[in-house]
Protein backbone atom coordinates (compact mmCIF):
# COMPACT_ATOMS: atom_id res chain seq x y z
CA UNK A 1 0.00 0.00 0.00
CA UNK A 2 2.82 2.42 0.78
CA UNK A 3 4.23 1.99 -2.73
CA UNK A 4 0.75 2.76 -4.01
CA UNK A 5 0.69 6.00 -2.03
CA UNK A 6 4.12 6.98 -3.32
CA UNK A 7 3.03 6.33 -6.91
CA UNK A 8 -0.30 8.15 -6.63
CA UNK A 9 1.26 11.01 -4.65
CA UNK A 10 3.95 11.40 -7.31
CA UNK A 11 1.40 11.55 -10.14
CA UNK A 12 -0.84 13.93 -8.19
CA UNK A 13 2.14 16.11 -7.23
CA UNK A 14 3.33 16.37 -10.83
CA UNK A 15 -0.19 17.14 -12.07
CA UNK A 16 -0.78 19.80 -9.43
CA UNK A 17 2.70 21.23 -9.89
CA UNK A 18 1.99 21.62 -13.59
CA UNK A 19 -1.41 23.20 -12.89
CA UNK A 20 0.20 25.60 -10.40
CA UNK A 21 2.83 26.61 -12.94
CA UNK A 22 0.10 27.37 -15.47
CA UNK A 23 -1.57 29.62 -12.90
CA UNK A 24 1.71 31.30 -11.92
CA UNK A 25 2.54 32.05 -15.56
CA UNK A 26 -0.99 33.30 -16.14
CA UNK A 27 -1.04 31.18 -19.26
CA UNK A 28 -3.75 32.00 -21.77
CA UNK A 29 -5.46 28.71 -20.95
CA UNK A 30 -5.60 29.51 -17.21
CA UNK A 31 -6.93 33.02 -17.78
CA UNK A 32 -9.57 31.77 -20.24
CA UNK A 33 -10.65 28.94 -17.93
CA UNK A 34 -10.90 31.31 -14.96
CA UNK A 35 -13.02 33.70 -17.01
CA UNK A 36 -15.30 30.89 -18.17
CA UNK A 37 -15.75 29.70 -14.56
CA UNK A 38 -16.35 33.30 -13.46
CA UNK A 39 -13.26 33.29 -11.26
CA UNK A 40 -11.48 36.65 -11.10
CA UNK A 41 -8.03 36.60 -12.76
CA UNK A 42 -6.57 38.00 -9.54
CA UNK A 43 -7.28 34.62 -7.94
CA UNK A 44 -4.87 32.75 -10.22
CA UNK A 45 -1.84 33.35 -8.00
CA UNK A 46 -3.54 32.23 -4.74
CA UNK A 47 -5.07 29.21 -6.50
CA UNK A 48 -1.65 28.31 -7.89
CA UNK A 49 -0.14 28.61 -4.42
CA UNK A 50 -2.75 26.19 -3.06
CA UNK A 51 -2.05 23.67 -5.81
CA UNK A 52 1.71 23.97 -5.31
CA UNK A 53 1.36 23.60 -1.54
CA UNK A 54 -0.76 20.49 -2.06
CA UNK A 55 1.81 19.02 -4.42
CA UNK A 56 4.68 19.68 -2.02
CA UNK A 57 2.64 18.33 0.88
CA UNK A 58 1.95 15.07 -0.91
CA UNK A 59 5.66 14.61 -1.53
CA UNK A 60 6.50 15.50 2.08
CA UNK A 61 3.81 13.04 3.12
CA UNK A 62 6.07 10.20 2.06
CA UNK A 63 8.23 10.96 5.10
CA UNK A 64 5.68 12.65 7.40
CA UNK A 65 2.26 10.98 7.15
CA UNK A 66 0.35 13.82 8.82
CA UNK A 67 1.56 16.30 6.19
CA UNK A 68 0.48 13.93 3.42
CA UNK A 69 -2.97 13.55 4.95
CA UNK A 70 -3.35 17.31 5.39
CA UNK A 71 -2.20 17.98 1.82
CA UNK A 72 -4.56 15.37 0.38
CA UNK A 73 -7.49 16.75 2.38
CA UNK A 74 -6.67 20.24 1.16
CA UNK A 75 -6.55 19.09 -2.46
CA UNK A 76 -9.81 17.16 -2.09
CA UNK A 77 -11.51 20.29 -0.77
CA UNK A 78 -9.91 22.43 -3.49
CA UNK A 79 -11.11 20.20 -6.31
CA UNK A 80 -14.59 19.70 -4.84
CA UNK A 81 -14.85 23.49 -5.03
CA UNK A 82 -13.50 23.42 -8.60
CA UNK A 83 -16.15 20.88 -9.61
CA UNK A 84 -18.86 23.05 -8.07
CA UNK A 85 -17.46 26.13 -9.83
CA UNK A 86 -17.82 24.32 -13.15
CA UNK A 87 -21.33 23.13 -12.30
CA UNK A 88 -22.36 26.61 -11.11
CA UNK A 89 -21.71 28.10 -14.54
CA UNK A 90 -22.99 25.06 -16.46
CA UNK A 91 -19.57 24.21 -17.89
CA UNK A 92 -20.10 20.46 -18.09
CA UNK A 93 -17.78 19.69 -20.99
CA UNK A 94 -14.67 20.28 -18.88
CA UNK A 95 -15.81 18.48 -15.72
CA UNK A 96 -13.50 15.51 -16.41
CA UNK A 97 -10.46 17.69 -15.69
CA UNK A 98 -11.23 18.78 -12.12
CA UNK A 99 -12.77 15.36 -11.52
CA UNK A 100 -9.49 13.68 -12.51
CA UNK A 101 -7.53 15.90 -10.12
CA UNK A 102 -10.14 15.19 -7.44
CA UNK A 103 -9.80 11.46 -8.04
CA UNK A 104 -6.03 11.65 -7.61
CA UNK A 105 -6.42 13.61 -4.38
CA UNK A 106 -8.98 11.15 -3.00
CA UNK A 107 -6.76 8.20 -3.93
CA UNK A 108 -3.76 9.84 -2.26
CA UNK A 109 -5.81 10.51 0.87
CA UNK A 110 -7.17 6.96 1.09
CA UNK A 111 -3.76 5.39 0.50
CA UNK A 112 -1.98 7.70 2.95
CA UNK A 113 -4.59 6.96 5.62
CA UNK A 114 -4.29 3.23 4.93
CA UNK A 115 -0.52 3.31 5.39
CA UNK A 116 -0.11 6.03 8.01
CA UNK A 117 -0.36 3.83 11.09
CA UNK A 118 -0.50 6.09 14.11
CA UNK A 119 -0.47 9.62 12.76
Amino acid sequence: MFIGYVAVAAVAAVANGWAASVDFRRAEMAVANAARAEVPPSWLLPLGVLKAAGALGLVAGVAVPLIGVAAAIGLVLFFVCAVFAHLRVGWYSTLPFPMAFLGLAVAALVLRLATAGNL
